[in-house]
């Protein structure tokens, strides 16, 4: 028994260490089947904690290579742009969201500021300083700079809020608190970065 939970402690540590895209596959059709379009994001999005770029100290990824975003000067087909908004995308689409990916005015990109402009056209932009309470599955934007062209710094899934939290549970792409360009969790998350002198979060993007 010692050795099999040995092996088992190992085989966790090799995964968290390697991250490679084919060890994070997202859930099947029949385990999402039974659920609604807010529980698939937090189950998919879940389903990549743990994944990190390969190499470590790069921001190659599998997420900005599905939207065929960023530069391919990556291993294994994959491209390379900080990737947050990206694996936001990403987790939207596979769930089910309605979007488009691009780069015209009120189109989702890896920009993190655009899933704010989107949210604002689409009436599902809700500031912090409305007392909103995120739902599961909305994304959490931080550090946003408002104006003629808006810019943020960082945005992240929501897995679950209450109104006496500090900010909200969530998943992070592109993460800073587990490691360098990690999909990794992040609870009371009022601040984008760990060193706690990131951006805070300033409100949220609602997929419906």
């Amino acid at each position: 028994m010692v050795v099999i939970a040995a092996l088992v402690v190992i085989a966790f540590a090799i995964r968290g260490a390697i991250g490679t895209s084919d060890q994070y596959p997202s859930p099947s059709a029949s385990a999402l089947a039974d659920l609604d379009l807010r529980q698939r994001i937090v189950a998919i999005a879940d389903s990549q904690v743990g994944y990190r770029t390969q190499p470590v100290d790069s921001y190659c990824n599998k997420f900005s290579a599905y939207w065929d975003a960023g530069t391919a000067n990556c291993p294994a087909g994959e491209t390379s742009e900080e990737w947050c908004a990206d694996f936001s995308a990403w987790v939207w689409r596979i769930a089910g969201v309605h979007f488009v990916y691009g780069y015209s005015k009120n189109e989702i990109n890896g920009a993190v500021a655009s899933f704010y402009e989107w949210g604002v056209h689409n009436g599902l932009w809700h500031p912090l300083s409305s007392g909103y309470v995120a739902s599961p599955g909305d994304i959490a934007i931080y550090g946003l700079s408002r104006g003629a062209n808006p810019s943020a710094v960082h945005a992240a899934i929501v897995t679950s809020d209450t109104s006496v939290a500090k900010g909200p549970d969530v998943v992070n792409g592109d993460g800073d608190r587990t490691g360098f360009s990690v999909v990794e969790v992040g609870v009371d998350q009022k601040l984008a970065e760990a060193d706690q002198r990131g951006s805070t979060l300033d409100g949220y993007v609602s997929p419906t």
